[in-house]
């Protein structure tokens, strides 16, 4: 079969194309004949290395790339008994998605309704379980609450917009540009805050009359994290669960005393969605929201397998309007 690999840790010039044999699956696995893969900054993570001393996520060389897909079971292991042959199924935090056929738990996999559609469903997984889990448990919004949502255009961003505000909570939101500023404001959001234009923080202070969010969800890191601390009400919640400006180093105990005894938390998503029955529960009211209108995920662009590199320079660039996705031919 066809893969993309690295066997290296480095930029997008290490993803090579390689023919390698169709996995064998172990008893509790299943062969999944995909049919597109999602592009996340996981597997930038995973592909330049800041993921190589990760227990959660572990970076064997040579790896094929990718944590997400939909696609269609091919080979059933012998435990597996609530799945069959031909059966449509999506399931994310397993690698070696971006490959023709790709080995993954059982537990993992989510049955595809047949109101929503095999790209949706690979564009959602990821995205859709982390913009949930932020939402819902890493800090669970309520009607009157208010939250800044950074890369409001980008994947993530967008889908945590509307499930904010089905909850009730005001949406402040940091965008890069007027375009993104479109989006984000269609999707519901209640400010928006151009990055290039002014100060972020100032205007979250000036929004919330000095009294700050209850929780920030930043997924850029380097550039944000900072003032992301500083734009919380006392004893809020910042939630760093990405990093597309550069991983962050450290945050000093006493910066967070300093910014009114503040909580801190960089969680993995795998820690929200530790087995099957979570991964269900929370996946049946992301399907539920999209089939009943209530929730739209965007697509930004679907390239072919062999431009993977392309793709990784595209998300790279944080230029992004949504998901990017491969099809997997």
């Amino acid at each position: 079969m066809r893969a993309i690999q690295i066997d290296e840790f480095g930029g997008s010039e290490k993803l090579i194309e390689k023919n390698i044999s169709i996995p064998i699956p172990n008893d509790d696995e299943v062969i999944v004949k995909i049919e597109f893969a999602g592009i996340n900054y996981m597997d930038v993570y995973m592909r330049n290395g800041s993921y190589a001393k990760s227990h959660t996520y572990q970076t064997p060389l040579p790896m094929t790339i990718g944590m997400e897909a939909s696609g269609t079971i091919y080979q059933l292991g012998k435990n597996v008994k609530n799945f069959k042959l031909n059966e449509r199924v999506a399931y994310c935090l397993s690698r070696g998605s971006y490959a023709q056929y790709a080995a993954v738990p059982a537990w993992r996999l989510v049955k595809i309704p047949d109101s929503i559609k095999s790209e949706q469903a690979a564009a959602l997984m990821l995205q859709g379980l982390t913009a949930h889990y932020l939402t819902n448990s890493a800090y669970e919004l309520k009607a009157g609450d208010s939250c800044l949502i950074h890369a409001g255009a980008g994947g993530v961003g967008q889908l945590a917009i509307q499930l904010a505000k089905i909850k009730g909570a005001t949406v402040i939101t940091t965008v890069g540009s007027e375009e993104k500023a479109v989006v984000a404001k269609k999707l519901g959001a209640d400010h928006t805050i151009l990055y290039k234009d002014v100060n972020f923080q100032d205007e979250v202070m000036r929004i919330t009359k000095n009294n700050g969010v209850n929780v920030v969800y930043d997924s850029v890191g380097k550039d944000t994290i900072d003032q992301s601390i500083r734009c919380l009400q006392k004893r809020g919640l910042c939630v760093m669960f990405g990093a597309s400006s550069g991983q962050v180093p450290g945050i000093a105990p006493l910066a967070l005393a300093e910014a009114g005894s503040i909580y801190f938390t960089r969680p993995h998503l795998a820690d929200y969605i530790p087995n099957a029955e979570i991964i269900n529960e929370r996946m049946s009211e992301i399907f539920s929201l999209i089939s009943s209108g209530k929730l739209r995920n965007s697509i930004h662009a679907i390239y072919q397998l062999q431009d993977a590199k392309k793709a990784h320079d595209s998300l790279e660039s944080r230029g992004t309007l949504g998901k990017f996705l491969l099809a997997i031919s």
